[in-house]
């Protein structure tokens, strides 16, 4: 199979999921029926809650949701085995039927709910048993989340050591990394204080901006003094992310993830570019499985390509800054439902960038490429200038830097969720509790700031203190939250007399593959245990994979209660 040719189906698939698939969700749920504002107007507090114009939240949302997900996801289904077509199915059914269905539904509902979590949505529509159930668990899930992309980003930005001594070669691309996202912080606060205070076109800013990228990429491809090691820009990064939790979304969140959204475009345009330049050959990936593998494609696959399928990381997305600042309740179709089957096509985009990279590999072992960021950005690159000159350079730099800015803006997202649920743990929003009229221990844990601080202090504690270790655990911690997310979006459709039969096959399938995969991670663990010698990674995760399972079923046992309860209620 010639890649272009993939690509050019899966594509159409997409945009016809999109347009006919995604007009008939509109249809059954009613979507732009209500004619109340939406929760970013009416509950307009100037720092969570503020409209942004679809164009600027598209690019808050697609750059929250992407993170590293769509790229490292394909690349390690091909690590194991997977074929391109099995990951391709997955992509692009999933993406329609599952992803599409489960953000679309969560950002929905959440609007409707006053802009509030998932958490909010179950306890109101299952019960408040269920609804701190699901934040302890999500956020976990989220400190996970903050660990694993703080150590990305400073792993991106941190320099070379070898025995004490600064590496500056194999340095620079770091170097020039970490410069241009400092450099593109400081953009988007100007970007944001033009737009929102002094009222600049948008269309205006937006050229400048765009100019602006320019300027800095060419800056700090030619001026980057900072050489930090990856334990250092640990902290920096902490620091980063509790200014940027708790500061107002206009300041910093919407500017920035608007900007480095156009980063994302351009690195979407550029591997179609490299794709229809080198049309690679799918050949060096198997078709369906490679012969022999041991790993099972049930679960292991639908939980190793999440991001560019369905995750459970994109409901609380939906649910937490998204439906804060939707501007009309009409833009929730292209922004969650059209951001979920974008993030589908850099999927199908990253396997063709794979089966060259493993082309490549095969022909040249001397300078083979490894790990997600070279495969994926010397991938494309290496499609555009296969002999690897200054071109090459330049592009791999850029790459790497977009990657870098897909981790960051899904880095402070998170840790804005995180706080989130934090603060909602505290407060019973069925009595109007917010963290203004509480008193005692609640005002102070529910207080933003102690929120963000206690999240941060822990996701970089144990970002550096090996979260690898228990990283197994996320792949199926995060398609656990894409089955509740799912069942919180059906129980509510239910309870208000909406079709929600649409939800009840993805739902009821990731309940299979997040059961499945925890059962096998346990008996794996135990089996370490078993054999002596293990540190505490795999006691966490035998412990912790029960515990989920359990969850699972709790869960899923009220939450069907609840759906098909009330429909003989109903029918009665």
């Amino acid at each position: 199979m010639n890649g272009l040719v993939l690509l050019i189906i899966g594509v159409a698939l997409l945009v016809c999921g999109y347009i006919f698939y995604g007009r008939w969700l509109c249809k059954q749920w009613g979507v732009g029926e209500s004619k109340e504002a939406t929760p970013a107007h009416t509950m307009e507090d100037g720092i969570d809650y503020v409209p942004a114009p679809a164009p600027v939240l598209m690019g808050h949302h697609f750059s929250s949701i992407a993170g590293a997900g769509p790229i490292t996801g394909p690349i390690s289904a091909a690590g194991l085995g997977f074929g391109w077509l099995a990951c391709t199915l997955w992509i692009i059914i999933g993406g329609i039927f599952f992803g599409g269905v489960h953000d679309f539904g969560a950002l929905f509902a959440s609007v409707r709910h006053g802009g509030k979590s998932i958490g909010e949505i179950i306890s109101a529509n299952m019960s408040k048993r269920a609804k701190r159930l699901f934040i302890i668990f999500a956020y976990l899930t989220l400190i996970l989340v903050v660990a694993a992309f703080a150590s990305i980003v400073a792993g991106t930005f941190g320099a070379t050591y070898v025995d004490g001594v600064l590496d500056v070669a194999a340095s620079t691309s770091q170097a020039r990394v970490a410069m241009v996202s400092l450099l593109f912080i400081l953009i988007a606060i100007v970007f944001g204080f033009c737009v929102y205070r002094r009222n600049a076109p948008m269309s205006v800013a937006s050229v400048i901006g765009v100019a602006a990228i320019v300027a800095i990429i060419a800056i700090g491809m030619n001026f980057h003094p900072i050489y930090l090691p990856s334990s250092t820009w640990m902290y920096i990064v902490g620091l980063y992310i509790i200014i940027a939790s708790v500061t107002p979304v206009w300041i910093l969140l919407q500017p920035r993830d608007y900007l480095s959204s156009f980063l994302l475009y351009a690195m979407l345009a550029l591997a179609v570019v490299a794709v229809v330049v080198a049309r690679p050959s799918m050949e060096s990936l198997p078709v369906l499985n490679t012969p022999g593998n041991t790993t099972p494609v049930f679960p292991v696959l639908f939980t190793t390509i999440a991001c560019g399928a369905i995750s459970g990381f994109h409901s609380l997305v939906s649910s937490g800054t998204t439906s804060k600042q939707l501007d009309k309740e009409t833009d929730a179709k292209p922004i969650a439902y059209g951001g979920m089957l974008l993030e589908c096509v850099l999927a199908i985009l990253t396997l063709c960038a794979v089966a060259y990279a493993y082309s490549w590999n095969a022909a040249h072992p001397d300078m083979a490429l490894k790990g997600a960021t070279a495969i994926f950005g010397g991938g494309i690159a290496g499609m555009i200038d296969p002999s690897r000159g200054a071109t090459y350079d330049i592009l791999y730099t850029l790459l790497v830097l977009t990657y870098s800015a897909f981790c960051l803006t899904s880095l402070d997202t998170a840790t804005r969720l995180a706080r989130f649920m934090f603060q909602e743990f505290w407060l019973d929003g069925s009595k109007g509790e917010t963290p203004e009229n509480v008193t005692g221990y609640k005002k102070v844990l529910s207080n933003p700031l102690v929120a963000t601080v206690i999240t941060v202090v822990l996701g970089i504690a144990l970002g550096m203190n090996g979260y690898g270790k228990i990283w197994a655990l996320f792949g199926s911690a995060n398609q656990l939250l894409a089955a509740l997310g799912l069942l919180a979006v059906a129980a509510w459709l239910g309870n208000v007399g909406k079709k929600n039969f649409m939800c009840w096959i993805p739902m009821f399938f990731m309940l299979a593959v997040t059961i499945a995969s925890l059962i096998i991670n346990t008996k794996t663990q135990i089996g370490l245990i078993s054999a002596g010698g293990a540190d505490w990674g795999p006691y966490v995760q035998a412990i912790v994979g029960v515990l989920l399972v359990v969850l699972a079923v709790v869960l899923a046992i009220e939450g069907v209660q609840t759906i098909f309860g009330k429909k003989k209620a109903a029918a009665k």
